[in-house]
């Protein structure tokens, strides 16, 4: 029998209420021990979905109000009996209640040990598993948005189309090899070859999309590049809505990266601002520039800003140099000023040129079409099946090469037991993406990466 679990699923620190959760055979028996309502009732007596108001206390000693919500057996998040006691919001008061909640015979639970209890009750499978923590860090609308839809089901319902149509085609073909003797109708090559094709269609769909869904998950790591005074940290302070890097008149303010996380758009941009792009003497700024120029070569997008007002120097040309083939938003600033600069020479470096005005917010709406659409995140749908990790993009790939295996074997003439081998490994494949097969290290895994008391 699993003991039973007990921690925190509240953040830490001081807040309105902290929900101390404990799950197991015994987790209502041990909340009575700590936990008496003012109605007299014991949890015991309550049903399913059911609250009572009350008072924690630890061997006689008042801790706390708190209120008892109790889910019964298999109608709850982990698929075991659950008690959520929610007290006053507090590191000391949380400490206490958990502490007896411990001292009764609750054991505390390990990183994620609420969702993997779930995943092993047959409540969730393991890609709506790891949706669980893309929605607690979700950092927008549409990573949120994406993470929930996976949550529901949506990549299960996709994969397992995917695998239904392929365990159709393996148990037609073994059918047919092993009982020749039985009148089962022979295997179609023209058939079973379409139903490859359109499996492999599916998946390719799948990993495609996996980058720009990451971008939109995780963010982008993008730079804010330009000469001193084009108004580099202006722009980074309006996007990061606080004053993260100074603003002067005086060139070479900047000396150093500045780091902050936007959210743009659906983009989440992991922005920084760099020192200004100009040949110095200044050996302190020159250090910034060097530092700036080498985090161009492996960002994911730059945001190159320019000077309107201002003509097109050396030191702008070489910058549209060191670009080269780096995802790139030409951010034209002063946009309120009168326009001297050379647009389309900019434009045969840079394909997205927009014009602002940082000081005023103009043409920001501009800017987030542009970098939406160079990283991809416009054609990102958000109510589609995505890949959301590298386990399950390791996993579709596997089965897209077994396919891929069992194409060629199919179509060079080889013996259907071939085909037969390798669609049963995509099939073995996609059984580990949703978990249906799975070890228990690839379990741990997952698991370890979740926060405690989820």
């Amino acid at each position: 029998m699993e003991k039973t679990i007990a921690a925190v699923s509240t953040p830490p620190g001081t807040g309105g209420i902290s929900v101390i959760r404990i799950s197991g055979d015994d987790a209502v028996q041990i909340a009575d021990k700590v936990f008496v309502s003012v109605s007299g009732k014991k949890l015991a007596q309550l049903k399913g979905y059911s609250a009572a108001y009350g008072k924690v206390y630890d061997n006689g000693e008042l801790l706390d109000e708190a209120v008892a919500t109790v889910f019964l057996a298999p109608h709850s998040y982990t698929g075991e009996n659950v008690v959520e006691l929610s007290c006053h919001g507090g590191m000391y008061i949380t400490s206490q209640v958990l502490r007896a909640v411990l001292d009764k015979g609750a054991v505390i639970a390990e990183a994620g040990e609420f969702t993997k209890r779930a995943f092993l009750n047959g409540k969730i499978d393991l890609t709506e598993s790891e949706a669980v923590m893309d929605i607690i860090s979700a950092k927008g609308r549409a990573a949120a948005r994406s993470a929930i839809g996976i949550k529901e089901g949506r990549l299960r319902r996709e994969i397992d189309d995917v695998k239904i149509s392929l365990v159709d085609s393996a148990a037609h073909l073994s059918a047919w090899a092993d009982y020749p003797e039985e009148d089962i109708p022979e295997v179609s090559e023209e058939t079973l070859g379409e139903n490859i094709n359109n499996a492999l269609n599916k998946l390719n769909s799948l990993i495609r999309g996996y980058d720009i869904g990451k971008s939109v998950k995780e963010g982008i790591d993008t730079l804010i590049i330009g000469k001193p005074n084009v108004g580099k940290s202006t722009l980074m302070n309006f996007l990061s809505g606080s004053e993260k890097s100074i603003v002067t008149d005086i060139p070479g303010t900047t000396r150093d990266i500045i780091e902050e996380t936007v959210v743009l758009g659906n983009v989440v941009l992991l922005l920084s601002d760099t020192a200004g792009l100009r040949d110095t003497d200044n050996p302190i700024e020159k250090i910034g520039v060097e530092r700036a120029k080498k985090r161009v070569q492996s960002c994911g997008l730059v945001l190159a800003v320019f000077d309107a007002s201002r003509n097109l120097d050396d030191d702008d040309y070489s910058m549209l140099e060191l670009l080269g083939d780096v995802p790139s938003v030409a951010v034209i600033n002063k946009s309120d000023l009168s326009s001297v600069i050379d647009v389309d020479y900019i434009k045969t470096k840079v394909n997205e040129v927009v014009f602002i005005s940082a000081v005023k917010g103009d043409g920001i709406d501009n800017l987030i079409s542009a970098v939406e659409k160079i990283t991809g995140a416009a054609e990102f749908d958000e109510n589609t099946a995505v890949l959301s990790t590298e386990r399950q993009r390791e996993c579709t790939i596997r089965a897209k090469q077994a396919l891929e295996e069992a194409l060629s074997a199919l179509n060079g003439g080889f013996t259907l037991d071939a085909v037969t081998v390798s669609l049963e490994d995509a099939i073995q494949a996609l059984l580990e993406l949703t978990g249906e097969r799975v070890g228990e290290v690839v379990v741990h895994g997952v698991f370890s990466k979740f926060c405690v008391g989820k």
